[in-house]
């Protein structure tokens, strides 16, 4: 056990997101860590469960939360010795408050950021519980493979459709990168609760591959990320949900869609290493 005087003497922030500043409804995001006198960059980390937030405010945009997390890292590193209140105050938006600095003891600054999610950000055991489900699981499920590939903070987030078919177009794919003359998307598509979300993306493919041929000048690989069959019941036991289940699939397909599973997803995010050069 490291005693007291071995402690790393810190301070940290709070981050937290407020729907609503009037009536100060917020919840923690995340953590800023920095060792006192040391010289060295600030760390920060936010919260991968955003279902929190999603209670708090459904329209939040958790995809800017998630850059906004990229972009202090960045500056943190770039100006390690800079005015911690400025580099806050030019990354957060309107929505997101950081609280005063408190002091900390920590062991290392891995272990008392570990420490400090779990305290303050983190669901208590109760709410971890609650298994994610539809196109929430296979979004983590996404960010956790790519994120262990190293990759994450390279991708491309909630690509706007419009800016390759009209105006209007609600669409945002998850997540894409170009590693050369192809553009890669991937988007979280869940058949638990039906086939709407496989026959919009459906839908919106041929606009969407014509716009980015259009606009890039490259050839998009379109992919849709799914369940496997077992995870949402489709198995000859229960014959309606396979059978919906195949006609998702074979809708995505025929409109020129690559459909994987979240089982898949490992392969997908070492390829994306490779071609990222990572």
């Amino acid at each position: 056990m490291t005693s007291g005087s071995d402690r790393r003497r810190c301070e940290f922030q709070l981050l937290r997101y407020v729907a609503d500043a009037v009536r100060n409804e917020y919840v923690h995001i995340g953590v800023i860590l920095r060792e006192q006198g040391s010289g060295e960059p600030a760390e920060v980390r936010f919260t991968r469960d955003w279902r929190r937030v999603r209670c708090l405010d459904p329209e939040a945009d958790t995809a800017v939360l998630e850059g906004m997390e990229s972009e202090l890292r960045r500056r943190f590193q770039e100006e390690p010795q800079g005015k911690l209140m400025r580099l806050l105050d030019e990354s957060l938006s309107l929505s997101v408050q950081m609280t005063e600095p408190k002091a900390y003891l920590a062991e290392s600054l891995p272990a008392g950021m570990d420490e400090l999610m779990r305290l303050y950000v983190e669901p208590p055991p109760r709410e971890r519980t609650a298994r994610l489900s539809g196109r929430a699981a296979i979004q983590a499920k996404m960010r956790t493979e790519f994120e262990r590939a190293g990759v994450w903070e390279l991708l491309r987030k909630r690509i706007a459709a419009s800016a390759y078919t009209r105006p209007g177009d609600p669409l945002r794919i998850d997540v894409g990168y170009r590693p050369n003359g192809t553009i890669r998307m991937f988007h979280a598509v869940s058949l638990e609760p039906g086939v709407e979300m496989a026959k919009v993306l459906a839908f919106s493919a041929a606009s969407l591959m014509a716009g980015v041929e259009r606009v890039e000048k490259a050839q998009l690989e379109l992919t849709a990320v799914i369940e496997p069959a077992a995870r949402v019941g489709a198995t000859d036991e229960e014959p309606e949900r396979l059978a919906m289940y195949r006609f998702g699939v074979e809708t995505m397909e025929e409109h020129r869609i690559r459909v994987l599973t979240t089982s898949d997803l490992g392969r997908v995010a070492e390829t994306a290493r490779r071609e990222l050069r990572v």
